[in-house]
C-alpha cells in the first residue's frame, strides 16, 4: 500500500514509541487462504524529530511511504487481503484526529 502525503503533513512510522503521536497501524482481516507472515515493512524516506511537546524522538514519513507485507496463499486460491490503516496527519503545528480507513486488496 503506497501513502501520498501532501506538504506540509506527515504520518508516522508504524513503530513510533508510545508516550507521542500515535503510529501508523495496520490491521487484517483474518482470512483462511491468506495469512500476513512477519510484520510490516516500511519502505520510505523515515524522519526523525525530538518533538518537545512529547520529550520523544518522533518518527515520520513526509511525501511517500510504501508499506509491505508478506503473505502466504494458500494453493493458487484467488482472494482478497481486507483490513483497515489507522493513522495520524500531523504538521509543525497542529494535528488532524486519527483516521481508519478500510482496504481491499486482490491477492492472485
Amino acid at each position: 500500500m503506497t501513502a501520498t502525503v501532501r506538504n506540509p503533513w506527515h504520518i508516522y512510522s508504524t513503530t513510533q514509541a508510545e508516550g507521542g503521536p500515535l503510529p501508523t497501524k495496520i490491521t487484517f482481516a483474518k482470512n483462511p487462504l491468506a495469512m500476513p507472515d512477519g510484520k510490516v515493512k516500511e519502505e520510505g524516506k523515515m524522519q526523525t524529530h525530538f518533538e518537545e511537546v512529547f520529550s520523544i524522538d518522533t518518527k515520520f514519513f513526509n511525501d511517500k511511504v510504501e508499506f509491505v507485507q508478506l503473505v502466504n496463499v494458500k494453493a493458487a486460491a484467488k482472494t482478497t487481503l481486507n483490513g483497515t490503516i489507522e493513522f495520524m496527519a500531523c504538521t509543525d503545528k497542529e494535528c488532524l484526529p486519527p483516521k481508519s480507513i478500510p482496504f481491499s486488496i486482490a491477492l492472485k
